[in-house]
């Protein structure tokens, strides 16, 4: 093999000056002080751009969320149901009455809302009720960081490399846009983030309970799935993602040898499989309901027939943890286990829909793409009209070369800070292939194949912001493994300069588009259009309509 060019990491008594550790130089606080510094990092952001903004600048999505809590608090049905937002929803309702109880909120319920012919109160109570649902985000927003960051210390032995990803993820540009607005796409991402990164922490070294880890994860899945259901076409790239995670600390525990306590374990696994799936099948019934697709309008995408790509996604999962396994060498036993857990981690997810039960959120997570080709651009529901798939695959390319432009920010500029990290995310892949770390090289590359094809998919959406929090994840993680294998680039010349301008980028560009917003001299979004749909009892005063109050 020819040497690789020599780019200052040898390992040298002389280059391992403490003082040039670039690792060390950019996480000076500490574990403890830099999760401090970001945690009041964001909070200042969300203060001084985002809290005080007028309460209808970010009226799409505000007000649905915002509205819908308040009709349930008043008793009244839940009126959205598109992504379906159930779990944005019901923390909002649920923040309102806890803040009401507090004496903190007035507006807490439609009841409280004054008539839109009188302004000044109206604005008022809805002024109240977007900041209050605003903190309910921000609030929302630092829990996840909190859980990424703990699960990046059981990713990574190096808590320095933890501590960089936690802070990419906490400026990244999903988390400044989702932590100032009521949106879908934050809990359902951040939830998958989750299950994503419990299962490569679960992969690297064997446990006796491993298979409740999958449990975990496939019930965090399940649970995203009701919030946002594009996080569809995550969870069916995460199998793919989880092959090459492996080590050989994976074999199974000498627990799982096919001894008699193993098949006891498998047995007890099949029965509880069992019993969720048994509680949750009235809701995957309703989901199928006839009645209840017509009034979502939904169309089955393959031949006339609904759940068949759901089955073929159970096979495509099944199939992968059997190849993992094989490849891994985990035991029948423990393969097996897994599989039951991961049917009862997902049903268990699925029971969450009693907290707030409506069939139309059923016919959502059950019948996810349906649900998201009723919004689509035409040219993707004719792409997928008629078996068409040299269109759909036309759209795919176009797709892949508008997010590679973006990638590039000077062909396409936008407020993601995770675009720099690209730039040096594919250069280390390339540079651990050629030093003989294939498998960090896979994982890098799959991870950062599955965000160029979900923000392909994106683009027919034009790729807002909005959606940034879906794959800047993936991206950032992809970054850090390699960063941890690599280790011995933190004592290149170069590695503190780098690491520096990306600390200052990452936070410059992340707050442009909050900042952006605070600037904003225009006056409220119009959205009257849609007021009848998904707010009928609480009209805006500067719609035409005269109010339509109960």
């Amino acid at each position: 093999m020819t040497a690789l060019p020599d780019i200052q990491t040898s390992a040298t008594p002389s280059s391992k000056d403490p003082r040039r550790d670039a690792l060390a130089r950019l996480t000076p606080f500490g574990w403890t002080g830099g999760m401090a510094v970001i945690l009041i990092g964001l909070a200042l952001s969300f203060f001084l751009a985002g809290y005080f903004v007028i309460y209808w600048r970010n009226a799409d999505m505000d007000f649905m969320i915002v509205y819908n809590a308040l009709v349930l608090n008043e008793g009244k049905p839940q009126a959205f149901f598109d992504h379906p937002s159930y779990f944005t929803i019901l923390s909002v309702k649920s923040w309102f009455q806890l803040m009401h109880s507090l004496g903190l909120l007035d507006a807490w319920k439609l009841s409280s809302i004054p008539s839109a012919l009188n302004v000044p109160a109206f604005d008022a109570a809805m002024t109240s009720a977007v900041r209050a649902g605003r903190v309910a985000a921000w609030l929302t927003a630092t829990i996840f960081v909190l859980a990424f960051a703990a699960l990046a210390r059981c990713i990574f032995r190096d808590w320095r490399i933890a501590l960089l990803a936690t802070f990419a993820f906490a400026f990244s540009g999903g988390i400044a846009v989702h932590m100032r607005i009521l949106r879908s796409e934050l809990i359902a991402a951040c939830l998958f983030t989750l299950a994503l990164m419990l299962l490569i922490a679960v992969s690297r070294r064997a446990s006796t309970w491993r298979p409740m880890a999958l449990a975990g994860a496939a019930a965090l899945c399940v649970l995203g799935l009701q919030n946002k259901v594009q996080i569809i076409l995550l969870i069916a790239g995460l199998p793919l993602m989880m092959l090459p995670f492996g080590t050989p600390e994976s074999t199974s525990t000498a627990f799982w040898n096919n001894s008699a306590r193993a098949w006891i374990a498998t047995l007890g696994a099949a029965v509880v499989a069992a019993l969720m799936f048994s509680l949750a099948w009235p809701l995957i019934a309703a989901g199928l309901e006839p009645e209840s697709m017509d009034i979502a309008q939904l169309n089955a995408l393959i031949g006339g027939k609904f759940g068949v790509y759901q089955v073929a996604l159970l096979c495509w999962i099944g199939l992968a943890m059997i190849v993992y396994a094989v490849i891994w060498r985990i035991s029948l036993t423990e393969t097996l286990t897994s599989m039951f857990a991961v049917i009862a981690g997902a049903s268990l997810g699925l029971l969450a829909l009693y907290l707030q039960y409506d069939p139309q959120n059923a016919v959502a997570v059950i019948n996810p793409i349906e649900k998201m080709l009723v919004f689509a651009g035409a040219p993707a529901t004719t792409a997928t009209e008629g078996g068409k798939i040299l269109a759909a695959i036309s759209l795919l390319f176009d797709g892949v070369i508008s997010v590679l432009k973006r990638y590039t920010f000077v062909l396409f500029t936008s407020p993601r800070p995770t675009v720099f990290l690209t730039w040096l995310v594919i250069p280390g892949i390339v540079y651990a292939w050629l030093k003989g770390e294939r498998q960090v090289a896979i994982q890098a590359t799959l991870l950062l194949l599955s965000a160029i094809g979900i923000d392909a998919l994106g683009v027919r959406r034009n790729l807002k912001a909005e959606y940034f929090i879906l794959t800047d994840p993936l991206i950032i993680l992809a970054g850090a493994l390699l960063l941890e294998k690599l280790n011995d680039l933190r004592w290149s010349k170069w590695a503190y300069p780098i690491g520096a301008a990306l600390i200052v980028a990452h936070v410059a560009i992340s707050q442009a588009e909050p900042v952006k917003h605070v600037m904003k001299r225009s006056g409220p979004e119009y959205i009257c259009e849609w007021n009848e749909y998904y707010e009928p009892e609480l009209p805006m005063p500067w719609c035409d309509k005269p109010p339509k109050r109960p």
